[in-house]
Order: structure tokens, then sequence, then C-alpha cells
């Protein structure tokens, strides 16, 4: 066989492989790489969780902290599966744009770096990203989620069908939401802190004056009232006639007949009517889950076949 000529480009190849595998030189160690991507692309890498500002647009103001500590005892196990998306300040630090908590849990997990997303973005395209963001989630409370549609309306001029397109909800809901802010501020402060849920402030909000809505929600907090009361309460506020001919229903019952009501309601543990007349009528039980309906028709003793 007859040896390659010098030139022969398999030779210089196999040249270049052995000395690859057995270079003469040491090589040299290759640069750190860089904590910062050069240009926006699109692609995730770590950067360190204290470069990461606050984000100014942000309308989430309370962040459970047992959900909190349970997503970072997921992050210190598993890692940050989603990466946030921040935008480029000078010095090398970034504003948040989204994924707050997972920022704040990552910290709390001792994690040194968390994976990002660079984005370009206006300070317009920054506050609509977070709103929108927060809107779709679902653990805002009714005050944080008003205010983000508040802002959407009166900072990107958006109607309500744009932003029921946009978040995904229904336009009505949108309506409701905003109809929140005209809540006098003690009373918001209660429905942000849990103790009057969205279904008590519609109640209240139907008696219109402000006065009015507070003093009744005061009532209705002194008193601890259920949704389905306060609704009674108002239409009692709003038609005191019709609470007056309830009053006079209720004091028209037949002893025999709100006894066996009263039997019902203690053996069920839910609302029980009987509306009767000479003998004829109905039942109405009202339930509010599955488990009440369940244990209606276990006091009946049947079960629905599935």
């Amino acid at each position: 066989m007859s040896t390659p000529p010098p030139h022969d480009p398999k030779r210089r190849a196999l040249g270049r492989g052995l000395e690859s595998l057995l270079p003469s030189k040491p090589a040299p160690a290759p640069p750190p790489a860089a904590p910062v991507a050069s240009k926006p692309d699109g692609k995730a890498f770590e950067i360190d969780v204290n470069l990461i500002d606050r984000n100014p647009f942000q309308t989430r103001t309370h962040f459970d902290e047992a959900k909190l500590a349970e997503l970072a005892g997921s992050i210190a196990a598993s890692g940050v599966i989603q990466p946030i998306a921040v935008r480029p300040l000078k010095e090398g630090r970034y504003t948040l744009i989204t994924g707050e908590r997972r920022v704040l849990a990552s910290r709390k997990a001792g994690l040194k770096t968390i994976p990002a997303v660079i984005r370009e973005v206006s300070d317009v395209q920054a506050m609509e990203m977070t709103i929108i963001e927060n809107l779709q989630r679902a653990d805002l409370n009714p005050m944080e989620q008003a205010r983000a549609f508040h802002r959407l309306s009166s900072d990107f001029h958006m109607t309500q069908e744009q932003m029921a397109i946009r978040t995904g909800k229904e336009r009505s809901s949108v309506t409701n939401f905003l109809r929140l802010l005209r809540l006098p501020e003690t009373l918001q402060e209660s429905v942000e802190q849990g103790n009057l849920t969205f279904g008590h402030a519609r109640a209240l909000l139907a008696l219109e004056n402000p006065d009015a809505i507070l003093a009744a929600g005061k009532k209705v907090l002194a008193l601890n009232l259920s949704v389905r009361a306060t609704e009674n309460f108002v239409q009692g506020i709003l038609s005191p006639e019709r609470k007056i001919k309830q009053i006079n229903a209720v004091s028209q019952v037949d002893p025999n007949v709100r006894e066996a009501q009263d039997q019902l309601r203690r053996s069920l543990g839910l609302k029980v009517t009987i509306e009767d007349k000479k003998g004829r009528g109905k039942v109405i039980i009202e339930y509010s889950g599955v488990e009440d309906f369940d244990a209606i028709l276990a006091a009946l003793g049947d079960r629905p076949s599935l």
C-alpha cells in the first residue's frame, strides 16, 4: 500500500484528532461564562437574584406566606421550572417584569441565581405584561384584581370588552370587579383581608349610597352574616315593605310546619324552608357544595348510581 501524500486531507484530519487527544501543551482554561447575555434572544440564562429589582408596576400587594414557603421548598428540591422575565437596567441590574413569587421563593430557598429571560420592552409594555399576567392568576384577592383592571382602563384606555379578551374573563366579571372600587376604603380593606367576600361586596353595592354601604357593611361584619343573609338584609333596606311582608309571612306559618322545618334543619345541618298552603307545598333544602349534597342523599337513604 502506498503512503498517502503529505497534503492528503485525511492525514491532516487525523493529525488534528491526535493533537486534540494528546496535546503537546496544556489547553488554556476557557473564559468564565458571562453572567449577562450580550443581546436579548429569548433564551433563559442564570442571573444573580440580588441583581433583580422589584417591579414598580406590580399590582399585587399580598403574598400568602404559607404558599410562598411551599413554593420555596419545591424550588429547593427541583429548582425553578419556569424562567422569570426581566428588563435590563444600567450597571448590570434588572427590573422584574413577571415572576415575583418565584424570585421571593428562590431567595427563601437560598438560591443564588434564577433562570431569566431578558425582554427589551418599554415602561408601558412592561406594565401591561405585569398586570395581565397577574389577572390570569387565580390567587389574587378581589381588590387586587379590581385595581389591576382599573389600571388597564386608566393607563392603557382599554374598554371592558378588550380587558375581558386580554385576560380571558367574562365581561360581566370585569364590570363587577371594577364596581368594587366604589366601596368605602374601610370595606375595601375588609375585602382585601378576606373578612368580606366578593359576594358580600356585590350585595352591599346595591345600596349605591356610600354612607349606607358603609353602615350596612359594618353590620354584616359585626353579625358575621352569610352572603345570602347579606342579600336579604340589603333587600330589606331597599324595600322595607317587602321586609314587613316577609316578617308577616313568617309569623303566619303554622306552628307544626315551623317545628318540622326546625327539625329538618337540625337533622341536616342545612337551611330548610317549608312552604305550606293548606297541606300542600314544597320543601326547599339549600346546599353549598358536594359534601352538603351527599349529606342530603345520605339522610334520604339513597345515592345516585355512578
